[in-house]
Formats: C-alpha cells, structure tokens, sequence
C-alpha cells in the first residue's frame, strides 16, 4: 500500500457540547489551537482519499511538512475505534504516531512527552494500545490538576477561570512541542527542548 500520510497526532477526546471544554478534552484543544495557528480546517474523514474505516472523526491536513491531525469522535474509551484503522491507512508506524491526553497524575497545566508506556488509567489511551498491539508510541501529557475526590468527577469538569490562563497557556506549548515534532521527527530532540522549556517555566515537573 502506497503511503498516504507522514505523521499523525490524536488529540483525545470525548464528542459533543456536553463535554466541550472540560478537562477530558485538553486533547481536543491541543490539536485545534495547532490547526487555528497553521491555518488548517478540521473536515470529515470524507477528505482523507482511500480512507474507509470509522467515520466518527475530524480530522485537519497539511502537505508541507505532511501531517494529520485527528480528533477521534468515539468517546474517549474507544480512541482505538480510530486510531487502529487510521494507522493503517497512512502507512505511518506506531513511532509514527503522537497522542495528546489529560494527566490528573500531573499538576495543572504541566506537560510530559513520554515516547512509550503503559496506559496509566487513561482509557483512551488503553483502547489504542489494544487496538494497535504496542506501546511503544509517543505521547504528549497536559497535567488538568488532581482531583480531590472523585477522578470521573474531575475530568468531566470544566476548567474554573483560575485555572484558564494556566491552562491555555499549556495547551500552547504543547501545539509548539507537537509542531517541531511534526517538521523534525526527532522526538529525542524535542523532549529535551521542551521538557528543559517546561521546567524553565515552571510547567513541568522536577
């Protein structure tokens, strides 16, 4: 099969106005603060030529560099649904691939690019590992605070205006981590720019 695209980024989510803006959905944010920057319309999988898999999906193309970005449509607990079959289309590999989610094990707003690793309890990040059979992909972690008591509770919620100029703050550093990846492919590189960035700044943990 021929290749159809480079690179992919997820960014993790859940769909629909009940959960827009809430914590669950820092991924979302991620990858549409990026496209906003770039200037890239999210439009249906009907764009993607030769795609034939989950349509419940939106996803933004770029050429130069050659990328995708794609907001799984799914529910958070089933990113495999998307992922698996859109990796298979691109031709990309699992290294290939980045994933954005929300961390209520990282204090708010900090970030942590990890180039593998288990699921941590994160279930869309569990469902992709079983749909793709590997770990061994990158990920990049937006910290949406600890919860107090009830976990579900907390990353069903929406940011309070406190924690907004910390948090869009992050979501913009992430979109920059994210685009050197996209330009360079070298993910090394990128965890320690931005990594030895986020703790200069205090968005990153010791």
């Amino acid at each position: 099969m021929s290749r159809s695209v480079k690179r992919l980024v997820f960014g993790l989510g859940n769909p629909g106005s009940k959960y827009a803006g809430t914590r669950h959905n820092v991924g979302y944010a991620v990858l549409e603060h990026l496209a906003l920057r770039e200037g890239l319309l999210f439009e249906p999988p009907t764009s993607l030529e030769k795609y034939f898999g989950p349509s419940a999906l939106r996803c933004a193309r770029s050429h130069d560099p050659d990328y995708l970005l794609v907001c799984p449509e799914t529910f958070m607990n089933r990113s495999g649904d998307v992922v698996g079959p859109l990796l298979d289309w691109s031709g990309a590999e699992p290294h290939e691939i980045l994933c954005v989610f929300d961390d209520i094990d990282l204090g708010l707003a900090e970030l942590r690019i990890r180039p593998h690793g288990g699921a941590g309890g994160q279930k869309g990040v569990r469902s992709i590992i079983e749909s793709i059979g590997t770990e061994d992909f990158p990920r990049l972690r937006v910290g949406v605070g600890r919860p107090e008591t009830d976990a579900v509770r907390h990353v069903l919620s929406r940011f309070s205006e406190e924690e907004l100029e910390g948090i869009e703050g992050a979501v913009a550093e992430a979109a920059d981590a994210i685009l050197f990846w996209l330009r360079t492919g070298d993910l090394q590189t990128c965890m320690t720019r931005f990594h030895n960035r986020w703790k200069e700044k205090g968005s990153a943990p010791s």
